[in-house]
């Protein structure tokens, strides 16, 4: 009889723990199959790594250059004025201050991410860091400056002249200082959003909320121009296909014009590059001109130019609630779009 009961207790034993080890097996497969990528969506993840190797003193160069104000001609503008870092890489205020005191005539896109899009500018007239940096430190209205006087000053500073010589074995040039911006810029990346991570596999990164708000965002159609990796600026695209946004407006501005003023073709009128949604959270106010104090505004306005619907409150708030996944980190710390530093 006791080696029966003792025989019986031990097969309840092996059968525990054989369960115990089904278990736990299932659990790792499970969670395997949790964290495999989740392929063939219109929206890629960011890199989490990018390797700024040889170029990190032309990079640490770049830094110094972007926010230093002696680039500009009265000394009281410097790239960052419009593209703060701490402000998701652009400007709070719809159309800033240029150098001659008067409004300029876009609200600025953001820097952060920008290398991944086709074109710079709203307008893409330019394809490269280089040459949209040299139009600006040239143009009277923005840093109003010129190479003899830019140059000048860069020598005037010894620490300048240790850092291009450290960097290009060189004293400061005119290509070296486009290029160490650009390199700068080129590093600009914000990975490790949210919606980066639920693409890798972390299921839990965004809520089922923004999930629903991501498949609105598929089902209206908003994905059609706002994909890959940067969610957006690799096309161009009328402002206005179902409704003109500009048709209640007493005066068209010329930069309202899109890339009609670069092209000369009608077809272009109201055509700009579309925008990038990555931090799109943290960089109101919104749209070439600003015009769109909200993120919520800029989405209504979008459902019924672009797509020709007027997209239900709730709806636009799913959609919102999605877009804020797309935050991503610099320098190890979230985006979050204040003025206190705390963002870098």
């Amino acid at each position: 009889m006791n080696g029966d009961l003792g025989n019986s207790r031990a097969m309840a034993r092996l059968a525990i723990v054989a369960v115990a080890v089904l278990l736990a097996a299932s659990a790792a497969i499970v969670g395997r199959l949790a964290a495999q990528p989740i392929n063939n969506e219109p929206i890629t993840p960011l890199p989490r790594e990018t390797a700024i190797g040889p170029e990190g003193g032309k990079v640490d160069l770049g830094r110094r250059l972007f926010h230093d104000k002696r680039l500009s001609r009265g000394g009281d503008l410097s790239c960052a004025s419009c593209h703060d870092l701490a402000r998701g890489g652009a400007d709070p205020r719809p159309k800033p201050i240029g150098c001659d005191g008067e409004p300029l005539d876009y609200n600025p896109p953001t820097v952060f991410n920008a290398g991944a899009n086709f074109r710079l500018n709203w307008r893409g007239n330019f394809r490269t860091f280089e040459e949209q940096n040299e139009a600006v430190l040239l143009d009277p209205r923005l840093m109003g400056m010129t190479w003899p006087e830019l140059l000048a000053r860069l020598l005037a500073d010894a620490g300048y002249q240790a850092a291009f010589q450290a960097a290009y074995r060189s004293p400061p040039e005119r290509a070296h200082v486009l290029d160490s911006l650009a390199a700068f810029q080129r590093s600009l990346v914000t990975p490790d959003a949210r919606f980066d991570r639920y693409l890798r596999g972390e299921r839990d990164a965004i809520t089922p909320e923004e999930q629903r708000g991501y498949r609105l965002f598929k089902e209206y159609g908003c994905a059609a121009c706002h994909q890959g990796v940067n969610v957006g600026g690799n096309l161009f695209q009328q402002f206005g296909v179902f409704h003109n946004p500009f048709a209640e407006r007493a005066n068209i501005a010329e930069a309202d014009l899109g890339r009609l003023t670069l092209t000369g073709k009608l077809s272009d009128r109201h055509v700009f590059r579309v925008p990038s949604l990555r931090n799109v959270a943290v960089t109101a106010p919104y749209f070439h001109d600003g015009s769109a104090a909200t993120l919520s505004e800029a989405v209504e306005i979008m459902g019924r130019s672009q797509l020709g619907r007027e997209l239900f409150q709730e709806d636009i708030g799913h959609i919102v609630a999605f877009l804020e996944t797309l935050t991503g980190t610099y320098q190890g710390r979230a985006l979050d779009g204040r003025a206190d530093g705390k963002s870098q």
